[in-house]
C-alpha cells in the first residue's frame, strides 16, 4: 500500500491534475458554500475514464460526477487512479462520503491536491482511503487548488470570509468626481469583468450611503450565471428603502445595523445614543417617531423577505459632521461580528463594492484581504477617494500589499493586490 504524504510531480500526473483543476474552474460559479473541485479517472493503460466536477450544493460532488461519467460509459473505475483537487469528504452532509464511493468503485491510487481544512475531514477521508488499501499521494498542484477556493479555506481556518475589495478609479485614485458622479470612469470591458467577480462571490457586500446615492441593483448582469450572489447591506440606522432596486433582485438580502434587535421577535430592545460631540436637537416626541418608524420599517423589511441583523459596535463614534444630519447615531455596525456572522452562514467570498467611509471602515477593521482595482487613463483631479482613514504619523504605519496580477482591459488596467499580514 502507498501511503506517502508528498509526491514528486511527472509529467503524466501533472497532465491530469491539471484536467482536474480545468474541471474545478467549471465549478467556480456554482457550488457556493461548497468548495470547488474537479476529479479525473484515469484507467490502469492510461487513457481518460471519466471527468466531472462538484455540482450545486446537494448535489453530486466532484468523485461521484466523475464515477457516474465512467458509469454512464459502461466502463469500470476498478484499477483505476484518481486525480481529485481537494480531499475527498468522509462524513455525511448533504450528501454521502466521496471517499466511501472511491472506496467501492476499487480504484487503485487517488492523488490529492490539498487536504481538506474541514474540520469534519481534514486527512480522515485520506485515512479511510489508506485503510482500504488505496495509494495515497498528496500535495501536486496544492497551491492552484487552495487559491481555487481561498475564501472556503479562509472561512475554515479563520472562521470569516475572504472579503476583496472592487473599485473603479482614475489614475489618481479618484472614484468619483466631488459632485459624485462616477458613471463611467471605467471601460465597457472593466465593467463586465467585474461582473465576473461579483458572479464568482457568495455575497457583495455594499454601505448605505451607496444605495441612496447611486441607486444601484449590485446583481450580476450581461453573463449568464447560476445563481445570484447574496446582497450585504451595512445600514447603522436602517435607512434601506423598501423601494430600492437592489431589493428587485431574487436573491437573499441581509442587513446588518446598529440596533440592537432581539432575533426572535424582531423588535428593536436596544437604542444607541449619541456620544458626546453629537448635536441633540430634536424634541423627545421627534425622537419617539423615529423610533416608532424605525420599528416600522424593520417590519416591513423583514415581510419582504430581508434579513436584519442588528450587531452594534461596543465603541461608540462621536460625529457630529456627518452629512446625514446631526440625529445620526454614533454607534456603528460591529464589522467584525459581521464578518463572524458571515461565516456562521456559509458565505466563502465578499465581493466588496462601497464607497471610501465603507472601505476605510473594512480596512481599518482589516477585514479587507484584497483589493481589486480597475484604473482607467484619466486624470480627474480633485474627487472622491478610495477609502477614508485617520492621517498616519509615520510611513512605518503604512499597510503592505503584495501585488498578485496586472492585466489590461479595454483602455483599463485591472490591479490585484492582497494585503500583506503578518505570519
Amino acid at each position: 500500500m502507498n501511503t506517502r504524504a508528498t509526491l514528486l510531480p511527472t509529467e503524466p500526473h501533472l497532465k491530469w491534475m491539471q484536467r482536474a483543476l480545468s474541471q474545478a474552474q467549471h465549478a467556480l460559479l456554482l457550488t457556493s458554500p461548497n468548495p470547488r473541485v474537479g476529479c479525473v479517472i484515469v484507467g490502469p493503460e492510461g487513457s481518460l475514464l471519466g471527468e466531472g466536477h462538484t455540482q450545486k450544493a446537494g448535489s453530486a460532488h466532484a468523485e461521484v460526477s466523475a464515477l457516474n461519467a465512467v458509469k454512464a460509459k459502461g466502463l469500470s473505475a476498478r484499477g483505476a487512479t484518481v486525480y481529485v483537487t481537494l480531499e475527498p469528504c468522509s462524513h455525511t452532509g448533504r450528501t454521502p462520503p466521496c471517499c466511501d464511493a472511491l472506496i467501492e468503485a476499487q480504484v487503485a491510487e487517488v492523488y490529492v491536491s490539498v487536504l481538506d481544512p474541514n474540520p469534519l475531514v481534514s486527512g480522515q477521508g485520506l485515512a479511510r482511503l489508506k485503510a482500504s488499501g488505496i495509494g495515497v499521494h498528496v500535495g501536486l498542484l496544492a497551491k492552484e487548488a487552495q487559491e481555487l477556493n481561498i475564501g472556503f479555506f479562509k472561512r475554515m481556518t479563520e472562521h470569516r470570509p475572504w472579503f476583496w475589495s472592487k473599485i473603479a478609479s482614475s489614475l489618481d485614485g479618484q472614484t468619483a468626481l466631488e459632485n459624485g458622479m462616477s458613471q463611467w470612469i471605467t471601460s465597457a470591458e472593466a465593467r463586465l469583468d467585474g461582473h465576473h467577480w461579483r458572479a464568482r462571490s457568495c455575497a457583495i457586500l455594499t454601505g448605505i450611503g451607496t444605495l441612496l446615492q447611486d441607486q444601484p441593483r449590485l446583481d450580476v448582469r450581461d453573463l449568464e450565471t447560476p445563481r445570484q450572489p447574496k446582497l450585504v447591506v451595512v445600514d447603522s440606522q436602517l435607512l434601506l428603502a423598501l423601494n430600492a432596486p437592489a431589493l428587485d433582485a431574487h436573491r437573499e438580502v441581509i442587513v446588518y445595523c446598529a440596533l440592537g434587535i432581539e432575533p426572535h421577535t424582531q423588535v428593536i430592545r436596544h437604542w444607541p445614543e449619541p456620544s458626546e460631540g453629537v448635536l441633540k436637537t430634536s424634541p423627545h416626541r421627534d425622537e419617539a417617531a423615529r423610533r416608532e418608524a424605525t420599528q416600522e420599517k424593520l417590519h416591513a423589511l423583514t415581510e419582504r423577505g430581508v434579513r436584519v441583523v442588528g450587531s452594534p459596535s461596543p465603541n461608540p463614534s462621536p460625529r457630529p459632521n456627518d452629512p446625514r444630519g446631526p440625529d445620526a447615531w454614533a454607534r456603528k455596525v460591529d464589522l467584525a461580528f459581521m464578518a463572524r456572522d458571515l461565516a456562521k452562514r456559509e458565505i466563502n467570498e465578499v465581493h466588496v463594492e462601497a464607497g471610501a467611509r465603507l472601505n476605510g471602515a473594512m480596512l481599518e477593521a482589516q477585514l479587507i484581504d484584497e483589493l481589486l482595482i480597475y484604473m482607467a487613463p484619466k486624470w480627474l483631479g480633485p474627487g472622491r477617494p478610495m477609502s477614508v482613514m485617520p492621517a498616519l504619523n509615520d510611513l512605518h504605519q503604512a499597510l503592505e500589499l503584495e501585488w498578485q496580477t496586472v492585466d489590461r482591459l479595454g483602455v483599463d488596467l485591472r490591479i490585484r493586490a492582497r494585503i500583506k499580514r503578518e505570519l
